[in-house]
């Protein structure tokens, strides 16, 4: 399997690979994990000219190459060395398109690069079929599985009894954002939505690292600060699954406005918990959020929606514990890691033979 970084990294892709790494190792199958530095798009163009990279793929008896999708710069003349001799299955773990959540006056160029990596593999795994959908544009008709993510990284064992005293519980609402801080995951939109609201009404607990995107955490950082909303909003960093779930279980609702999310594993994690969930229509969320039923969908960067809807969990708290419940139901009817990378294995099986 070829990542960038490192396969510990706590982020829904990299539990995805990784959860497939341990089950497929499990099963008696060797997998070997090459990981390549994290860099800029342009070094990450110029692994295509590593011959080192080429000679440690080609010297390895592969029967399968997993690649990571995120992987696609730097793996194009790779594929393309690889197919023009006898060669393993290629194969793509998509969990969304950069072309989706690209906003840069670069993205032509990006559409191009990503549009000729798709072209180069021989199938795909995909985490949602909203990224099946997006795949469809360039590459359809290539085999291919869709697997959602498994839902019980946490133990969470809600009962209704206990969503509905948290529910009833006076105070202000307790909103919680969980992810990486990165511009694509709509905090700065959150914050800003938040400005609109009165400070005794909500606190907001955010649960990610600061450090993939510097320049972003400080501007977060800073319109915190300069609103003084330093006793309202708290910043955890990266913490462990239990110190999470401990957040998840004292909350009222998740709210992650992303401006894309290929699935969203973090929506059915706190749905395990009974938090209501906020996203976006941009992606595959709506394969988990059902709209005034166990969560809202927001457009993108909409603050006037996403405030109305905070404000009606806070005010209506009878509502805020028909959709937890609710949430805790729907939370159900999603796989289990097991039964996910069970469903990998067997296609992967077939693409061997």
């Amino acid at each position: 399997m070829i990542i960038y970084g490192m396969l510990q990294t706590v982020t829904g892709g990299y539990i995805y690979d990784r959860k497939l790494v341990e089950h497929l190792r499990e099963s008696g199958d060797e997998v070997f994990v090459v990981s390549l530095p994290w860099r800029n798009y342009v070094n990450h163009l110029l692994y295509n000219f590593s011959s080192a990279l080429i000679h440690r793929i080609s010297a390895l008896e592969l029967h399968i190459l997993l690649e990571d999708e995120l992987n696609h710069p730097s793996c194009i003349v790779l594929n393309q060395r690889l197919r023009n001799e006898k060669h393993p299955s290629i194969i793509s773990i998509v969990h969304h398109l950069r072309m989706d959540e690209d906003q840069t006056a670069c993205k032509p160029l990006h559409v191009f690069v990503e549009q000729k990596y798709l072209e180069s593999v021989d199938g795909f795994i995909f985490n949602s079929r909203a990224t099946e959908s997006s795949v469809a544009r360039f590459a359809d008709g290539k085999p291919s599985v869709v697997a959602y993510p498994g839902k019980d990284r946490f133990s969470s064992n809600m009962t209704e009894n206990e969503i509905a005293t948290r529910s009833a519980r006076k105070g202000p609402l307790g909103i919680i954002f969980l992810g990486n801080i990165t511009p694509r995951k709509g905090l700065a939109t959150l914050i800003r939505t938040l400005l609109l609201l009165p400070r005794e009404e909500w606190t907001l607990t955010v649960i990610g690292s600061l450090e993939r995107n510097k320049n972003y955490s400080e501007r977060i950082l800073d319109e915190v600060r300069s609103n003084h909303l330093d006793k309202n909003v708290i910043f955890t960093g990266p913490i462990s699954d239990t110190e999470a779930a401990m957040h998840l279980r004292k909350n009222h609702v998740l709210a992650v406005p992303s401006f894309y999310e290929g699935f969203g594993l973090v929506y059915i994690e706190a749905m395990g918990f009974g938090l209501p969930v906020i996203g976006t229509s941009a992606g595959g969320s709506k394969e988990i959020i059902e709209h005034n039923v166990n969560g809202f969908i927001t457009a993108p960067d909409d603050s006037s929606t996403l405030k109305e809807y905070l404000r009606r969990l806070n005010k209506d708290r009878a509502i805020l514990q028909k959709m937890s419940i609710n949430a805790v139901q729907s939370y159900q009817r999603f796989p289990c890691w097991q039964d996910t990378v069970t469903k990998i294995r067997n296609f992967l099986c077939t693409m061997n033979n």
